[in-house]
Protein backbone atom coordinates (compact mmCIF):
# COMPACT_ATOMS: atom_id res chain seq x y z
CA UNK A 1 0.00 0.00 0.00
CA UNK A 2 1.46 3.61 -1.11
CA UNK A 3 1.34 6.15 1.69
CA UNK A 4 -0.64 9.45 1.73
CA UNK A 5 0.62 12.50 0.92
CA UNK A 6 2.16 14.82 3.56
CA UNK A 7 0.21 17.74 4.45
CA UNK A 8 -3.13 18.78 3.05
CA UNK A 9 -4.73 16.06 0.78
CA UNK A 10 -8.41 16.46 0.53
CA UNK A 11 -8.87 13.29 1.33
CA UNK A 12 -11.57 11.77 3.59
CA UNK A 13 -11.41 10.92 7.09
CA UNK A 14 -12.69 7.38 6.27
CA UNK A 15 -10.28 7.17 3.14
CA UNK A 16 -7.33 8.22 5.33
CA UNK A 17 -8.80 5.76 8.28
CA UNK A 18 -9.01 2.35 5.51
CA UNK A 19 -5.72 3.17 3.53
CA UNK A 20 -4.08 3.59 7.39
CA UNK A 21 -5.72 -0.02 8.38
CA UNK A 22 -4.87 -1.50 4.86
CA UNK A 23 -1.22 -0.72 5.57
CA UNK A 24 -0.94 -2.23 8.78
CA UNK A 25 -2.62 -5.36 7.38
CA UNK A 26 0.16 -5.38 4.88
CA UNK A 27 2.92 -4.56 7.09
CA UNK A 28 2.35 -7.35 9.57
CA UNK A 29 2.24 -9.99 6.88
CA UNK A 30 5.89 -7.90 5.84
CA UNK A 31 7.10 -8.04 9.30
CA UNK A 32 6.14 -12.06 9.95
CA UNK A 33 7.39 -13.21 6.93
CA UNK A 34 11.15 -11.40 7.81
CA UNK A 35 11.24 -12.04 11.56
CA UNK A 36 8.19 -14.14 13.05
CA UNK A 37 5.10 -13.98 14.89
CA UNK A 38 7.38 -13.69 18.48
CA UNK A 39 9.61 -10.62 17.31
CA UNK A 40 7.20 -8.86 15.48
CA UNK A 41 5.67 -6.26 17.51
CA UNK A 42 3.42 -3.11 17.38
CA UNK A 43 5.85 -0.75 16.99
CA UNK A 44 7.70 -2.47 13.79
CA UNK A 45 4.25 -3.00 12.02
CA UNK A 46 3.68 0.54 12.86
CA UNK A 47 6.99 1.48 11.45
CA UNK A 48 6.50 -0.47 8.32
CA UNK A 49 3.52 0.92 7.91
CA UNK A 50 4.27 4.33 8.08
CA UNK A 51 1.45 4.70 10.95
CA UNK A 52 2.13 5.87 14.13
CA UNK A 53 1.82 3.62 17.59
CA UNK A 54 -1.26 6.06 18.54
CA UNK A 55 -3.05 5.28 14.95
CA UNK A 56 -2.48 1.87 15.37
CA UNK A 57 -4.46 1.05 18.22
CA UNK A 58 -7.43 3.28 16.64
CA UNK A 59 -7.77 0.25 14.40
CA UNK A 60 -6.76 -2.96 16.38
CA UNK A 61 -6.29 -3.44 19.88
CA UNK A 62 -3.76 -5.54 19.77
CA UNK A 63 -1.09 -7.33 18.08
CA UNK A 64 -3.61 -10.57 17.68
CA UNK A 65 -6.23 -8.28 16.37
CA UNK A 66 -4.15 -7.17 13.63
CA UNK A 67 -3.12 -10.60 12.76
CA UNK A 68 -6.39 -12.16 12.86
CA UNK A 69 -7.73 -8.92 10.99
CA UNK A 70 -4.66 -9.63 8.39
CA UNK A 71 -5.06 -13.96 8.34
CA UNK A 72 -9.30 -13.21 7.75
CA UNK A 73 -8.77 -10.73 4.43
CA UNK A 74 -6.00 -13.45 3.00
CA UNK A 75 -7.74 -16.62 3.59
CA UNK A 76 -10.44 -15.03 1.80
CA UNK A 77 -8.33 -13.42 -1.40
CA UNK A 78 -7.55 -17.73 -1.51
CA UNK A 79 -11.05 -18.58 -1.18
CA UNK A 80 -11.89 -16.09 -4.32
CA UNK A 81 -9.02 -17.37 -6.21
CA UNK A 82 -9.77 -21.12 -5.59
CA UNK A 83 -14.06 -20.50 -6.19
CA UNK A 84 -13.22 -18.93 -9.17
CA UNK A 85 -11.03 -21.42 -10.64
CA UNK A 86 -13.35 -24.26 -9.67
CA UNK A 87 -15.81 -22.43 -11.00
CA UNK A 88 -14.57 -22.26 -14.80
CA UNK A 89 -14.05 -25.94 -14.97
CA UNK A 90 -16.57 -28.34 -16.61
CA UNK A 91 -15.67 -31.18 -13.90
CA UNK A 92 -15.32 -31.67 -10.73
CA UNK A 93 -11.59 -33.54 -10.99
CA UNK A 94 -10.59 -30.81 -13.21
CA UNK A 95 -11.90 -28.25 -11.39
CA UNK A 96 -10.12 -29.36 -8.31
CA UNK A 97 -6.98 -29.59 -10.25
CA UNK A 98 -7.29 -25.79 -11.59
CA UNK A 99 -8.30 -24.30 -8.49
CA UNK A 100 -4.92 -25.40 -6.69
CA UNK A 101 -2.94 -24.13 -9.70
CA UNK A 102 -4.10 -20.90 -8.87
CA UNK A 103 -3.59 -21.03 -5.05
CA UNK A 104 -0.25 -22.32 -5.83
CA UNK A 105 0.17 -19.61 -8.35
CA UNK A 106 -1.12 -16.76 -6.13
CA UNK A 107 0.99 -17.96 -2.96
CA UNK A 108 4.34 -18.22 -4.76
CA UNK A 109 3.79 -14.61 -5.84
CA UNK A 110 2.86 -13.45 -2.50
CA UNK A 111 5.63 -15.46 0.04
CA UNK A 112 4.30 -13.13 3.20
CA UNK A 113 0.72 -13.66 2.58
CA UNK A 114 1.75 -17.35 1.96
CA UNK A 115 3.93 -17.77 5.20
CA UNK A 116 0.75 -15.76 7.27
CA UNK A 117 -1.60 -17.81 6.13
CA UNK A 118 0.42 -21.73 6.63
CA UNK A 119 2.92 -20.72 9.02
CA UNK A 120 2.29 -18.54 11.24
CA UNK A 121 -1.12 -18.79 11.75
CA UNK A 122 0.12 -22.12 13.61
CA UNK A 123 2.84 -19.89 15.88
CA UNK A 124 0.70 -17.23 16.81
CA UNK A 125 -1.72 -18.91 19.76
CA UNK A 126 -4.84 -21.01 20.90
CA UNK A 127 -7.38 -18.39 19.56
CA UNK A 128 -5.24 -17.97 16.08
CA UNK A 129 -4.54 -21.94 15.82
CA UNK A 130 -8.43 -22.31 16.05
CA UNK A 131 -8.61 -19.62 12.88
CA UNK A 132 -6.78 -21.31 11.23
CA UNK A 133 -8.24 -24.52 11.88
CA UNK A 134 -11.69 -22.94 11.09
CA UNK A 135 -10.27 -21.85 7.72
CA UNK A 136 -8.93 -25.41 6.76
CA UNK A 137 -12.63 -27.00 7.76
CA UNK A 138 -14.14 -23.71 4.98
CA UNK A 139 -12.94 -25.41 2.17
CA UNK A 140 -13.78 -29.11 2.98
CA UNK A 141 -17.21 -28.29 1.13
CA UNK A 142 -15.60 -27.25 -2.13
CA UNK A 143 -13.54 -30.58 -2.23
CA UNK A 144 -16.77 -32.51 -1.16
CA UNK A 145 -18.88 -31.25 -3.73
CA UNK A 146 -19.57 -32.90 -7.14
CA UNK A 147 -17.07 -35.41 -6.09
CA UNK A 148 -17.96 -38.71 -8.16
CA UNK A 149 -18.68 -41.93 -6.47
CA UNK A 150 -16.35 -44.66 -7.00
CA UNK A 151 -16.95 -47.71 -9.03
CA UNK A 152 -18.04 -49.33 -6.57
CA UNK A 153 -20.01 -47.19 -5.15
CA UNK A 154 -18.88 -46.78 -1.50
CA UNK A 155 -18.01 -42.67 -0.82
CA UNK A 156 -15.16 -41.30 1.24
CA UNK A 157 -16.08 -40.39 4.65
CA UNK A 158 -16.43 -36.94 5.44
CA UNK A 159 -12.76 -37.58 7.26
CA UNK A 160 -11.29 -38.24 3.80
CA UNK A 161 -12.05 -34.32 2.65
CA UNK A 162 -10.69 -33.12 6.13
CA UNK A 163 -7.44 -35.47 5.83
CA UNK A 164 -6.91 -34.06 2.02
CA UNK A 165 -7.49 -30.35 2.79
CA UNK A 166 -5.19 -31.02 6.27
CA UNK A 167 -2.70 -32.79 4.25
CA UNK A 168 -2.28 -30.31 1.55
CA UNK A 169 -2.00 -27.14 3.94
CA UNK A 170 0.69 -29.35 5.78
CA UNK A 171 2.20 -30.39 2.76
CA UNK A 172 2.58 -26.37 1.36
CA UNK A 173 3.80 -25.42 4.87
CA UNK A 174 6.71 -27.60 4.77
CA UNK A 175 7.23 -25.95 1.53
CA UNK A 176 6.83 -22.90 2.90
CA UNK A 177 9.53 -23.25 5.90
CA UNK A 178 12.31 -24.93 3.31
CA UNK A 179 12.54 -21.40 1.77
CA UNK A 180 10.52 -23.20 -1.37
CA UNK A 181 7.78 -20.64 -1.18
CA UNK A 182 8.65 -19.01 -5.01
CA UNK A 183 8.86 -22.65 -6.35
CA UNK A 184 5.18 -24.10 -5.22
CA UNK A 185 3.58 -23.81 -8.79
CA UNK A 186 6.29 -26.67 -9.67
CA UNK A 187 4.67 -29.01 -6.94
CA UNK A 188 1.51 -29.41 -8.82
CA UNK A 189 1.27 -32.42 -9.94
CA UNK A 190 2.20 -34.10 -6.59
CA UNK A 191 -0.48 -31.88 -4.67
CA UNK A 192 -3.04 -32.50 -7.02
CA UNK A 193 -2.16 -36.51 -7.63
CA UNK A 194 -2.72 -36.30 -3.42
CA UNK A 195 -6.03 -34.91 -3.87
CA UNK A 196 -7.07 -36.40 -6.43
CA UNK A 197 -6.15 -39.91 -5.68
CA UNK A 198 -8.49 -40.97 -2.70
CA UNK A 199 -11.50 -40.19 -4.70
CA UNK A 200 -10.71 -41.08 -8.64
CA UNK A 201 -7.32 -43.80 -8.33
CA UNK A 202 -3.91 -42.89 -8.94
CA UNK A 203 -3.95 -43.26 -12.40
CA UNK A 204 -6.50 -41.56 -12.98
CA UNK A 205 -5.56 -39.08 -10.99
CA UNK A 206 -2.40 -38.76 -12.69
CA UNK A 207 -4.28 -38.67 -16.41
CA UNK A 208 -6.62 -35.70 -15.27
CA UNK A 209 -2.87 -33.86 -14.23
CA UNK A 210 -1.34 -34.95 -17.30
CA UNK A 211 -4.25 -32.77 -19.04
CA UNK A 212 -3.41 -29.74 -17.75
Amino acid sequence: MDKLPRGRHGLTREFVAQNQRERLIAALADALYQRGYDATTVSLIGKLASVSKGDFYKHFESKDACFLAAYDDAVETIRERVVSACASADEWAVGVRDALAALLELLAGEPAQARLVLVEGLRAGRGIYDRYQEALQSFVPYLRDGAPAPADGAVPPQATDEAVVGGIASLLARRVIAGETERLEEFLPDIAEFALTPYLGAAEARHIISER
